[in-house]
């Protein structure tokens, strides 16, 4: 008996038709059915590892997935979701098998509204407070797009990967003889995901994504320091071979990423470990810290579904909202100079058209002249809240729940030269490069460490130091800030997680050159 074929991306097109009619169709027939949603995608992948300058892994391999939501009662309604992971052999009766999974979601849309209603009568006040499924409108899309690329990942040898990963990692290990450990890893892929709904939607969407990671651990005289990073975009293999820059987003070629990482961490394992001083000092940030503090600090708390308590139980609740009546909407939460925003349509890791709602995007203000002004939101939330979806729900893969995600977040650009900003220190300190975040359950305070502190003195950088970083209560951190630079600069955060069970996503952080207040730490 033959096996069956290899599904790929242009696969998809076979099962358009059909699975338009059951979505469109047949799935208004069933019982309660106020709306369903399909997603659907290939992912044709490959990559490879090296680890001391020797090849690890490699794999050459694809995704294809389906997920459902259904919502559905008489006179309570609720959601239901169903997701399966597919092989080759699901493609020959791919009709039958999301059908099966319609009628699963739909089924338990149905137990959950029954259940949703018993509580209403039982509970009395806390049974009304159940979060209603209702969907803010939003407009019925049919569109296409396609993916960019130079360099299709698909004709992509794998041996290149391979060679890739491994003369990465040779050129980690040829900056300094004290590198002890390490490691490369590239990759590169294109994605194809429909969405269809009950309305009427029906998008097609493509994406092409390459990525590069690097780790070395450098020994010193005060004890191995470790660094890592990633690069990457919304690409082909060029992102690579090439680079690529583009206003804010300044990418190096993987060698030459894999050379300056190595450096980096030679000379940082060589410094001193930073002994902070007992009180609050001007801090300069470098944008590439800032990228992690507008991830955390900002990005995290201004999701809706975690400011609703949606996900307090294993991820945490946002300082921006206590609740309806006790939050921060139109508040002043930090200094006028700081602006920040969350925009898919900005070009970066998290740029996408539609979300996996259907929705167009906007660019969304969480912070406008240091009001808090906006969340992010997905139709679900937006309707809860009474105001405008901005196209903020996304899922890893198409078997998962849709979340609530940050896509493009950064610190709006200043009007300030960086070197300005320094020079008018007369004591405090610079503070460069992300390393580790340790944040507060509700993102209220922060301590981030950083690659790099260099002391500030008249003006100059003076000595560098390792293992330091800041932290400070969040607001009062930002109200601090009297100077952001004209430097805007966005890097790649692939490795967000957020959910239970967990979903790694990619998007774009970062900001420009800022000063403010806080406390320094160092090691331990």
């Amino acid at each position: 008996m033959s096996s069956s074929p290899r599904v790929t991306v242009d696969s998809l097109d076979r099962f358009r038709s059909g699975l338009q009619s059951l979505v469109i169709e047949r799935a208004k027939r069933l019982p309660g059915m106020r709306y369903c949603d399909l997603r659907i995608q290939v992912r044709e992948e490959k990559g490879a590892v090296a680890e001391n300058g020797h090849e690890k892994a490699s794999s050459e391999d694809y995704v294809f997935d389906f997920g459902v939501r259904a919502i559905a009662g008489s006179r309570v309604t609720a959601a239901g979701y169903y997701g399966r992971i597919l092989g080759s052999a699901d493609a020959d009766n791919i009709e039958t098998v999301v059908w099966d999974g319609i009628r699963q979601a739909h089924q338990r849309a149905r137990a959950s509204a029954r259940l949703k209603n018993r509580s209403r009568h039982r509970f009395a006040s806390l049974g009304n407070s159940i979060s209603s499924t209702d969907l803010a409108p939003v407009s019925i899309i049919q569109d296409t797009v396609p993916a960019v690329f130079t360099v299709d990942p698909r004709a992509v040898p794998l041996s290149e990967t391979v060679r890739m990963a491994v003369d990465g990692c040779k050129a980690l290990l040829g900056q300094s003889d004290r590198i002890v450990y390490a490691a490369s890893s590239t990759s590169t892929y294109l994605l194809r995901e429909l969405f269809l709904s009950s309305d009427g939607a029906d998008i097609d969407q493509s994406f092409a994504q390459t990525e590069g990671f690097a780790i070395a651990i450098c020994a010193g005289e005060h004890g191995n320091f470790e660094l890592y990073d990633f690069t990457g975009h919304q690409r082909g293999w060029e992102i690579l071979t090439d680079g690529y820059g583009n206003g804010p987003i300044v990418l190096p070629n993987f060698m030459d990423f894999c050379s300056k990482l190595g450096a980096d961490a030679a000379e940082v394992a060589a410094a001193p470990p930073l002994r902070p001083p007992g009180k609050e000092v001007v801090v300069v940030t470098d944008p590439h810290f800032n990228t992690l503090l507008v991830h955390e600090v900002v990005g995290h708390p201004a999701e809706l579904d975690r400011a609703l308590k949606y996900e307090t139980a294993y991820a945490g609740r946002s300082w921006f909202l206590n609740n309806l009546q006790e939050n921060q909407i139109g508040q002043q939460i930090a200094s006028s100079l700081v602006s920040a925003y969350s925009d898919p349509l900005l070009e970066g890791y998290g740029s996408f058209k539609y979300d996996h709602e259907g929705t167009p995007p906007r660019r969304a203000y969480i912070i406008r002249d240091g009001v808090l002004e906006e969340f992010l939101n997905n139709r679900q939330t937006a309707a809860i809240m009474g105001v405008e979806p901005n196209g903020s729900a996304r899922a890893t893969e198409a078997h998962l729940v849709p979340l609530i995600r940050m896509t493009n977040t950064i610190f709006a650009s200043g009007d300030r030269q960086p070197q300005d900003i320094i020079s008018e220190v007369e004591d405090g300190y610079y503070v460069a490069g992300h390393r580790t975040p340790s944040i507060a359950e509700s993102r209220e305070n922060f301590r981030i460490t950083a690659v790099k502190v260099y002391e500030i003195k008249n003006g100059q950088l003076g000595q560098l130091y390792r293992d330091g970083g800041i932290t400070s209560d969040s607001r009062n951190y930002f109200m601090s800030i009297d100077a952001v630079g004209n430097d805007l600069r966005i890097n790649p955060i692939p490795n967000c997680g957020k959910g239970q069970p967990m979903q790694a996503k990619r998007m774009s952080n970062g900001g420009p050159t800022m000063r403010g207040i806080a406390r320094l730490t160092g090691p331990g």
